[in-house]
């Protein structure tokens, strides 16, 4: 999963989306004559756009992306945006080009290509496209804005609504499944490019991965999880009657599952706690290329107070439990400070099956709940008793804010693949892949990147659906005050 961004005359947003990748980071910018200026590399937002690689991306437009490593390789040439040169139909600046040919390519890639995506694309001198898969698997909006030094609008695309809120963005609008969007000087063309197909967004992005003040397709995240927090609560009520326990203390774990256990908390009447103190430098585990990396962050992330834990039976409240990793080693530092007992309960059901729309859930047997009931996995993280809420409690907590909506992308839960295409020699073929990708992350580690800044090979694809270009280069331009009007890439980073 990766955070996406097209702007039209703005610049800012990028670090907005940091959490939905942090792997790599670029962006690509539209100048003078079609020239289009890059600083992409392996890194977070802050450490890769400095200030002086910041201004010299010059342009009145351009596209972000913020990496979550799938089953792409460790090289920095990987990291988005990519850029490809004539023939290759991506820049089309030495080509008469019209909408409609535009609308007419994307109709036929959807024809071929099944997954799930949301993708930007910039044409140099003309200008940003945005398009969605037919299910709506992955989200995308855009929004507008009054220039202010025009007497027409700037325009934003992004994965998340977040992003138009803290850039002065009004009118987000979801971008439709299967439908295209091209903003250009002149206006917005809009065109539905697929076949009705079955709109089925993905709920992890509800449960885990989206900010809590963004809103997808019509669903307040914020609220969802406050609402997974409430239906939760009866589910833990049931299960503690059932086995005659009862807790004394609420405590999340940070920072996803705050909005839902406070809530959980307020319903069964029960105190609710900060027990752990989050070192804010860490990034997010989940997304941490590795087992052992997760593993070995976890404790560097989260600090367990004692005075919160010592003696007494706590709730530990958690967004999901996937390869347990950071589940076990929270119940441990939980134990560790005195707790009597460690209860969890999880607002998503047990994770079983593989995800294949770009979440890092790599192999079934890496997940803690394939092939194990509730109390197996309880034993396997150390914890007293597992709670999980139900699938279908799950799916009423989203929908109820949206009912238009009549189906989400459950798969990891269940196995079913609302595109269809996905047998088990898909998946073995998949886990061996995204298994060699994170034994070449272990053994070559951030420092022996190559292709820094775009170098290296160029491979051609979007949302980490990669394509490689058959070693094709872009033309470099060594100088911004050039007069060469090719169009051509100039890169950024630490020049």
């Amino acid at each position: 999963m990766c955070g996406i961004l097209g702007l039209l005359l703005d610049d800012q947003g990028l670090s907005l989306l940091q959490h939905r990748g942090q792997d790599a980071c670029g962006i690509v910018t539209c100048g003078p004559k079609g020239r289009f200026f890059q600083c992409k590399a392996n890194g977070m937002v802050r450490d890769v756009f400095d200030p002086s690689s910041i201004d010299k991306l010059v342009g009145w437009m351009g596209v972000g992306h913020v990496r979550y490593p799938t089953a792409g390789s460790f090289n920095n040439a990987e990291a988005q945006p990519f850029y490809v040169n004539s023939p290759y139909g991506i820049v089309f600046a030495h080509f008469r080009i019209n909408e409609e040919d535009i609308f007419n390519a994307i109709k036929g890639m959807m024809q071929q290509v099944k997954g799930a995506y949301a993708c930007v694309a910039m044409l140099a001198g003309f200008g940003i496209i945005a398009f969605r898969d037919p299910n709506g698997i992955r989200p995308i909006g855009m929004a507008h804005r009054k220039s202010t030094t025009t007497n027409g609008q700037d325009y934003l695309f992004a994965s998340e609504s977040v992003v138009a809120d803290a850039s002065g963005f009004s009118e987000w609008q979801d971008v439709r499944p299967g439908e295209a969007i091209i903003a250009t000087r002149t206006g917005v063309s809009r065109r539905q490019c697929s076949k009705p197909a079955t709109f089925a967004p993905d709920i992890f992005e509800y449960v885990y991965f989206s900010r809590p003040d963004s809103v997808l397709d019509g669903i307040s995240v914020y609220r969802s999880r406050m609402a997974m927090g409430d239906i939760l609560a009866d589910e833990v009520k049931r299960v503690l009657e059932e086995k005659n326990m009862t807790v004394d203390v609420v405590i999340p774990v940070p920072d996803t599952s705050r909005v839902a256990a406070l809530n959980l908390a307020q319903k069964l009447q029960l105190p609710y706690r900060e027990g752990f103190i989050k070192n804010r430098y860490v990034g997010r585990t989940f997304i941490m290329p590795g087992q052992q990396m997760r593993k070995r962050n976890v404790r560097r992330k989260l600090n367990a107070m004692a005075l919160e834990f010592a003696g007494k039976n706590v709730l530990l409240v958690d967004d999901s439990i996937v390869r347990g990793t950071t589940s076990k080693e929270i119940v441990q530092m939980a134990k560790d400070v005195g707790a009597k007992k460690v209860l969890v309960a999880s607002c998503a059901p047990p994770i079983r099956y593989s995800n294949v729309y770009g979440i890092d859930m790599p192999s079934r047997s890496e997940l803690v709940a394939h092939n194990r009931t509730t109390e197996e996995i309880a034993t396997e993280i150390g914890a007293d008793l597992v709670i999980f809420q139900t699938l279908d409690d799950l799916i009423t907590s989203v929908r109820g804010l949206n009912k238009t909506i009549e189906q989400f992308d459950c798969s990891v839960f269940t196995g079913k693949y609302v595109t269809g295409g996905v047998d088990e020699a898909y998946l073995q073929n998949l886990e061996g892949l995204r298994a060699d990708n994170t034994r070449g992350k272990l053994r070559g580690g951030l420092e022996h990147m190559e292709g820094k800044g775009g170098g290296g090979v160029v491979p051609n694809g979007v949302n980490g659906h990669t394509m490689h270009s058959g070693g094709h280069q872009p033309k470099r331009v060594n100088s911004m005050s050039s007069n060469d009007e090719t169009v051509g890439l100039h890169n950024t980073f630490r020049t």
